[in-house]
């Protein structure tokens, strides 16, 4: 009887143990077609194999191993291989499935699925953002009972980042968008001779929803994506784990610093705002509309109300929370390439600006129900 090579994949049931099969020869790349075929000579009921008397063994068999296990429901756990062959196994088992991901698919069921996943990703990030949100509150009762863990020289350094270095763009901007407002609505108005009603148009709009509204958009995409930059840069070269190493918290450093500063200067920024968006109708009706700015100054004085000011400085606080989190966790969350801090800013900016929009659309609908 001619025996077969003894460097040839074989692949036999144990007599003692039929359900178990035991492997010998070389399962190399080189005996491809060998290891194949005894693969798919393999008894159906096997339940587990022995290779400890595997002479050779490299990736190609390795990996080879592992989906004959998968497509026989055999659990590697209760599988036996040579000391010298355990750790290649377990380094190939960990990354078998980082394969490419395949090409996207069209059609209404795939969409379907995209969409299914987007929302479930989105909900994922609204929790961390709650959990994150209550670990911040936390800490920020403990600093109350413990002042030494308060950092002044930072919380002073980022409000000059995110708000005295902010006043000219803000006041720019809120200045244009006030004029633009007080054209139009002026050129709607004058088909009913009630130009003069400009001026409730700009002051309302601007002291409840514009003013507030605009400078949380300019800060979460000025401010926001600044901290997700700075943070993330320090997770990417570990400075945020040398922190944690001596024995100090990120969040009390690097995050109540960040939420205190833009808590305060959120609504200073707001009253700036409310400001250059009434100078800018001011300059429209005074240049463009042919209203006198004494008339103008008087008609402001005597429509404008204190409650639509309260209203629109009353959002600040909040939004200002809402983007300072945002920012900070989304640094955090960095896994430590440029990538991945690229696709951080970005969703931090993107989550910041959608929040402060669905929120004020809320609270502006909550305080016209209740009468405010």
């Amino acid at each position: 009887m001619t025996l077969p090579p003894p460097d040839k994949p074989r692949l036999e049931a144990a007599p003692d143990q039929p359900h178990r099969l035991t492997l010998a020869g070389r399962w190399t790349l080189n005996h491809a077609e060998a290891l194949g075929e005894a693969l798919r000579g393999a008894p159906e009921d096997a339940t587990a194999f022995d290779a400890r008397t595997v002479t050779r063994l490299d990736s190609f068999g390795v990996l080879q191993l592992i989906r004959f296990a998968r497509r026989r429901d055999i659990d590697l756990d209760d599988c036996l291989f040579h000391d010298d062959h355990r750790n290649l196994v377990n380094a190939i088992e960990d990354v078998v499935d980082d394969r490419p991901s395949r090409k996207r698919a069209y059609g209404v069921g795939e969409a379907l699925a995209r969409l299914g996943r987007a929302v479930h990703r989105n909900w994922l990030e609204f929790l961390a953002l709650l959990g994150f949100f209550g670990e911040v509150l936390v800490k920020l009762l403990r600093m109350a009972r413990e002042p030494r863990r308060f950092r002044p020289t930072a919380t002073v350094h980022h409000m000059e980042q995110v708000g005295l270095d902010a006043v000219p763009l803000v006041a720019l901007l809120c200045f244009l968008v006030g004029a633009v407002i007080a054209f139009l609505g002026a050129n709607i108005l004058r088909d009913f001779g009630a130009t003069i009603f400009v001026v409730e148009l700009v002051n309302i709009s601007f002291l409840r929803e514009f003013a507030v509204l605009l400078t949380s958009i300019i800060l979460a995409g000025r401010t926001a994506s600044a901290f997700t930059a700075q943070i993330g840069a320090m997770v990417s070269r570990e400075e945020v784990d040398a922190i944690r190493t001596l024995g100090l918290d990120p969040v009390d450093l690097l995050v109540i610093p960040r939420v205190l500063a833009l808590v305060v200067m959120l609504p200073l920024l707001t009253f700036v705002a409310m400001v250059a968006g009434l100078l800018g109708g001011l300059t429209v009706g005074a240049y463009g509309l042919d209203i006198p700015p004494e008339q103008y100054l008087t008609r402001m004085h005597e429509t404008m109300e204190l409650r639509h000011f309260l209203v629109g400085l009353a959002k600040a606080p909040l939004f200002a929370i809402i983007i300072a989190l945002i920012g900070c966790l989304e640094g955090l969350q960095v896994e430590g390439t440029a990538q991945s801090v690229g696709e951080r800013t970005t969703s931090s900016v993107v989550q910041a600006i959608s929040m402060v929009i669905v929120i004020d659309a809320f609270m502006a609908i909550w305080f016209m129900q209740v009468g405010v």
